[in-house]
């Protein structure tokens, strides 16, 4: 089990390691620039080259079953999905074979409405209540990989 995330927007990495240190798990931090360096040897920096999705195609081919990915890239949470592996937003909300569909079609017309002209603007600010929900959503999510590799 380890723990992949979409880094270079990521509001959540502090608590990711935090969690990873609890359960002894690999964080793999993927970004296509550097970071501030981890203090945790637990946390792998995977620095990818610039351009279009190369962390996403990184991430995508490494994670797997019994692994959680984290990102707010609906395209890449799909991915993830399809690999098997269990997919957090930053705000907690789980991406599953159930709902991923979904939220790639909210995704393309907001995308399309935006390139019309029709709304501007992003979504609502990240807040202390997400933070909350995201820690509470990514212990929910490794207690049940552990319980599921324990069968």
């Amino acid at each position: 089990m380890a723990i992949y995330v979409d880094g270079d927007a990521c509001p959540v990495k502090d608590e990711v390691v935090r969690v990873a240190e609890r359960h002894g798990l690999t964080v793999h931090l993927v970004s296509n620039s550097g970071m501030r360096p981890s203090r945790s040897p637990l946390v792998q920096q995977v620095v990818v080259a610039d351009g279009l999705d190369v962390a996403d195609d990184w991430i995508a081919e490494h994670v797997g079953p019994g692994d959680i990915a984290i990102t707010a890239d609906i395209p890449l949470a799909d991915r993830c999905v399809k690999a098997g592996a269990k997919v957090l937003n930053h705000n907690g909300k789980p991406f599953t074979p159930d709902n991923i569909g979904n939220s790639l079609a909210v995704r393309n017309l907001m995308t399309d409405l935006r390139d019309q002209g029709a709304i501007r603007g992003g979504g609502r600010g990240f807040t202390k209540r997400d933070r909350s929900e995201f820690l509470q959503s990514l212990e929910t999510a490794v207690q049940a990989i552990k319980r599921e590799a324990n069968r």
